[in-house]
């Protein structure tokens, strides 16, 4: 079966940095820390307060006041990503075979402020209180669910939920629907909510979290000073697209997926494989779907979490699998501005290496001064870096071992 070409036409974001993805992906080019005191709640006397929240968020240009009340946060915030994903496309209804029209939008959690909500009326006021919204707000097939009621995709709606892999892994199984020739077009991205006492409280006790109110010493990717990650929300959504679907309907293309790999430690819950051979034969898988050989990466967005375990063991995984490329290719955690979106992240850092590639422009890893010997790779410190790149990649690393990475084309025209 002859493999079909598979394009972006649209995208969208709201993050910690912006709430489109031209104001994210300059604010980081600016080297911008979107970290701040909690202000969805008042954090005073937890152990963690800060985090990466989206400011001034707007659902009412695209939800009605009824709907936006009925809606968790998490749906709020994919919905906005997914409208400037589908202006940018150009798409309309009848533009496309609503039943070729998919949604693979996911979350690592779901609707957790709405689970908390209704726990919390459980126990102080009985089952009887809980809302009606509960189940359809908590469960996370309908974030793309109800993208998917708006704007008519009657196609599959496939949420892959692989925790901080789930965006990456969702497009990249939206990718191999297109390929194949299953459907033509699809949203695909993620979506996460998690800044309330369940999500900051849960993963503060696994030890997982920076524990400190500096904010310029909270997320610190491959450097020798950090102590976990920093919870954040946000959501990033595209278009995928068969070329020539596109190409017929005279949308302007964006940039074009090659490559998709994924694999599972099988190891621990939480912990990576320690000889990084997971991540490794991810990266492998991915570059030879895309036929590439490692040298040709000019751009890597690492998972780049700032935990201990997670930074030395990904350099050592892309040493694994690139060998002595590693060290030519340029690398960045964005996750240094923006904090750790959890299942959206995969999608939040997947539009950034599209705009990497579009502008020449690498964002850098901020607040890298004290660098880890065990990370000695080039991770962008600092300032942004201006280089042409025409293949970029993506890799996000999940609990349960979840390991994924997409590639990425310049579109060039052709």
């Amino acid at each position: 079966m002859e493999r079909r070409r598979v394009v972006i036409t649209g995208m969208g974001m709201v993050s910690p940095l912006g709430r489109t993805v031209d104001e994210t992906y300059q604010a980081m080019l600016r080297g911008e820390n979107g970290i701040s005191r909690i202000t969805l709640m008042d954090p005073s006397g937890w152990k963690v307060t800060i985090a990466g929240e989206v400011k001034n968020l707007d659902p009412e240009t695209v939800m009605d006041k009824k709907d936006i009340k009925r809606s968790d946060r998490v749906v709020l915030l994919a919905m906005v990503a997914a409208d400037e994903a589908y202006r940018q496309s150009g798409l309309f209804e009848g533009a496309v075979d609503p039943y070729r029209f998919g949604t693979f939008v996911s979350s690592g959690i779901g609707g957790l402020t709405t689970i908390l909500e209704e726990v919390t009326t459980a126990v102080t006021k009985g089952p009887d209180r809980i809302s009606p919204f509960f189940i359809p707000n908590s469960i996370i097939n309908l974030i793309g669910g109800k993208i998917a009621i708006r704007y008519k995709a009657k196609g599959p709606n496939l949420p892959v939920v692989t925790a901080c892999s789930a965006a990456t892994n969702s497009i990249g199984e939206a990718f191999r629907y297109i390929r194949d020739g299953s459907i033509d077009v699809a949203f695909a991205g993620g979506a996460e909510a998690p800044i309330n006492a369940l999500g900051i409280g849960g993963f503060a006790n696994l030890r997982a979290l920076a524990q400190t109110e500096d904010i310029k010493m909270a997320s610190l990717p491959f450097d020798k000073r950090r102590s976990g990650f920093v919870i954040a929300e946000g959501a990033g959504i595209m278009i995928l697209e068969d070329y020539e679907h596109a190409k017929n309907r005279g949308a302007k293309i964006i940039s074009e997926i090659i490559g998709y790999g994924t694999t599972t430690d099988a190891f621990h819950m939480t912990a990576p494989d320690q000889d990084a051979e997971g991540v490794a034969q991810c990266l492998r898988f991915a570059l030879r779907d895309a036929g590439l050989a490692a040298s040709e990466i000019d751009y890597i967005n690492a998972h780049g979490t700032a935990t201990p375990l997670n930074d030395p063991l990904e350099t050592l995984g892309i040493k694994k699998a690139f060998g002595d490329a590693a060290y030519q290719v340029a690398i960045s955690s964005t996750k240094s501005m923006t904090g750790h979106a959890l299942g959206a992240a995969g999608a939040l850092e997947s539009i950034v290496v599209i705009k990497t590639l579009q502008s020449g422009m690498i964002p850098p890893t901020i607040n890298l001064l004290e660098p880890d010997p065990s990370c000695d790779l080039d991770y962008t410190p600092n300032v942004f870096r201006a280089k042409d790149c025409l293949y970029g990649m993506n890799v996000n690393i999940g609990f349960g071992g979840q390991n994924a990475a997409l590639i990425f084309k310049k579109e060039n025209g052709q």
